[in-house]
């Protein structure tokens, strides 16, 4: 491989634990967009290696460095084949510089996840519960998008996340996704966002109207509200979760239940908060549990997306 005349080896362009945050900026396939990776803007200037990213998000748990260097690998590899990873939502400057999306492909034609991770709208842990997952869920076939949002509070976020759907949809042929039968997948504080999103649509938030998600995937939050119509729902908590409540996720499901609308709702013990894939917990396998829940909601409903647009 040749690089404006200088050989560089795939040694030298893949990532491990050692590797510096302040390497991503000058990276050949990572550099126009390093800083959206990071939890907070400055972030990719503090003196840390991948191994030690843990620090900057200190509302997670069970963070694995060496899950974390694998799914940024993912993103070289797809550049480095000529696969754009990284997308701008927003034409506005101020926004675009705050904001994007992260691209792990399935198959084409494939529904599309969009992973909101969590970070109290203090900060947004994509490294750890967003690209992880996503990596994870496209090694299903299926399409995921990271969302980077505006930090500073849900209402900012979520205008992000319906500006994010109304985007893919405009733009979901030349993407190779299909325009329905998507989910929205968040932790924590994004959890909140596709909760919002799923009960009240696009609209609410500032976006055009697009077709409601066929699955919400919530993980770890305390989210009590809800509506009559709000779609299918899977949630997973840790009863030792110091963050959120176990008993009132449970019960927002029981709600959702008794009104009709498909869920499934996975209890852990010892997970924790912000556990993203669960690797070392009893949450681990949560995400192809989820996955599956999603698809099932495909299936059940045939066509009926196509025949309830709204909008899009």
């Amino acid at each position: 491989m040749v690089l404006s005349g200088m050989r560089v080896t795939c040694a030298d362009v893949y990532l491990s634990t050692s590797t510096s945050l302040k390497a991503l900026k000058v990276h050949p396939y990572l550099k126009g967009f390093a800083g959206h990776l990071m939890p907070r803007q400055g972030d990719i200037d503090r003196d840390l290696t991948l191994a030690q990213v843990g620090r900057l998000m200190p509302w997670h748990g069970f963070v694995h460095p060496e899950e974390i260097v694998d799914s940024l690998n993912r993103l070289i590899k797809d550049e480095m084949g000529g696969k754009r990873v990284f997308f701008s939502f927003y034409e506005e400057p101020t926004f675009a510089a705050q904001t994007g999306l992260f691209f792990f492909r399935g198959k084409p034609g494939a529904p599309f996840a969009v992973v909101c991770p969590g970070g109290g709208f203090a900060y947004v842990g994509s490294l750890h519960e967003g690209f992880p997952l996503a990596q994870a869920i496209s090694q299903r076939g299926l399409n995921a998008f990271v969302i980077q949002y505006r930090l500073g509070g849900a209402r900012r976020a979520c205008e992000d996340l319906a500006q994010a759907l109304a985007w893919i949809a405009d733009h979901a042929r030349a993407l190779g996704v299909a325009k329905y039968d998507y989910s929205l997948w968040g932790g924590s504080a994004g959890a909140r966002m596709a909760a919002y999103l799923g009960s009240y649509g696009t609209p609410t938030f500032g976006a055009r109207s697009v077709v409601k998600p066929a699955a919400v995937i919530m993980a770890y939050t305390g989210h009590t509200d809800y509506t009559d119509h709000d779609p299918p729902t899977y949630a997973i908590v840790s009863r030792n979760d110091p963050i959120a409540d176990a008993d009132t996720m449970r019960k927002r499901l029981i709600r959702l239940a008794a009104l009709g609308i498909p869920t499934r709702f996975h209890l852990c013990r010892y997970a924790g908060h912000g556990f993203g894939l669960g690797t070392g917990s009893d949450a681990q396998g949560w995400v192809d549990e989820a996955v599956d829940f999603w698809i099932e909601q495909i299936k059940g409903k045939g066509n009926e997306n196509k025949d309830s647009r709204q909008g899009s």
